[in-house]
């Protein structure tokens, strides 16, 4: 456990209590999706906000600003799925527009994104994150509950057509589920350019809760990344966007592949974010429970420097980590939804 930083030095942006630089935000646009993913959202389903509980795009973009003036540099649009949102563009554009923004990202499950990428990328959106958890239509379906793979091929493409790079792939790999497509993934990113992120499937609310024993660590995932690449990995150093992603590179020059290992070896020694959900909760740990309202005093009147201060007090409780791993903690699931916080 990191040592408690009692005073983060003037001038340095957000520091959290274990001397962590906070400098990523993952703002949620929307809280409702249309794919319905297995490990994503409860057979139950979950009920979306109502509208006016919502954030408008006018607030999305004054939140976002006050995380920027406080020297969060890169954000990520996200949802639910971002693309259901009517005005993602303008937010897109506004946000983008924000000095101190220097990264705007997006993460999809492009089944939309054929017809916003070239908008999108014009908007100032320039790498985005796209789901793919099956190249085999049937499987694509009963993961997403309905997805169309055809659709979401179409969005890579149009990503790449766009001029959007790098354009990454998402795949949480499932036991018994699509983890005999490992070699066709990495045949069909590497083959087109795209960087590939395998990821463990996470133990985030109910969802995430009735996958975790179809969980492939990620040791194990990149033993058959070096098998089907006939050689070893090297580190691949700083990924774009500063995610959490363990990124890696073929000695020869084939692309790259990433491991996000969540569970079986945390990376919250190097948290450098935190999310805002649609109805505008300040969430500093996606493994711990309990956020801060910003829509509230936001909407009763507060100054961009009194929502400053709310965030730095936020920031100053952050917690070291998750505790996914600890079956004495609500038995090692989170109890936040993943569709809710933007992932």
């Amino acid at each position: 456990m990191a040592e408690l930083v009692t005073q983060a030095p003037p001038g340095t942006g957000l520091i959290d209590p274990f001397g962590r630089r906070i400098d990523y935000l993952r703002l949620s646009v929307i809280d409702a999706c249309n794919y319905a993913c297995v490990y994503c959202v409860p057979e139950c389903g979950i009920a979306p906000s109502l509208a006016e509980a919502r954030l408008s795009a006018a607030e999305l973009v004054r939140i976002a600003g006050v995380f920027a003036a406080l020297g969060v540099g890169r954000i990520r649009l996200t949802g639910g799925e971002p693309l259901v949102r009517r005005d993602l563009v303008g937010i897109a554009s506004a946000i983008g527009g924000l000095d101190g923004v220097h990264d705007l990202s997006l993460s999809t499950n492009g089944h939309r994104l054929d017809r916003q990428a070239a908008a999108l990328h014009a908007a100032g959106v320039r790498r985005v994150n796209v789901s793919l958890d099956s190249l085999d239509a049937a499987r694509f379906a009963a993961i997403t509950r309905g997805g169309r793979l055809d659709a979401v091929l179409a969005g890579i493409d149009a990503a790449l057509a766009a001029g959007m790079s790098p354009v990454k792939l998402n795949m949480v790999v499932m036991a018994g589920e699509n983890d005999t497509e490992i070699e066709a993934m990495l045949d069909f990113a590497l083959g087109r350019g795209l960087e590939l992120r395998f990821i463990e499937a996470m133990p985030v609310g109910a969802a995430g809760d009735s996958v975790r024993t179809r969980r492939i660590d990620a040791a194990t995932l990149l033993e058959r990344v070096r098998a089907w690449g006939g050689s070893d990995l090297l580190p691949q150093a700083a990924p774009c966007g500063g995610g959490p992603a363990r990124m890696f590179r073929f000695p020869d020059g084939r692309g790259t592949v990433g491991v996000i290992s969540a569970v079986s070896q945390h990376f919250c020694a190097t948290c450098n974010r935190v999310r805002v959900t649609a109805e505008g909760e300040l969430l500093l740990c996606l493994g711990h429970e309990g956020g801060v309202s910003l829509r509230d005093p936001l909407r009763a009147g507060a100054s961009d420097a009194d929502l400053a201060a709310i965030v730095h007090t936020a920031i100053a409780r952050k917690p070291w980590g998750h505790d996914f791993n600890d079956p004495a903690a609500r038995d090692g699931v989170s109890p936040n939804q993943m569709l809710l916080t933007g992932g």
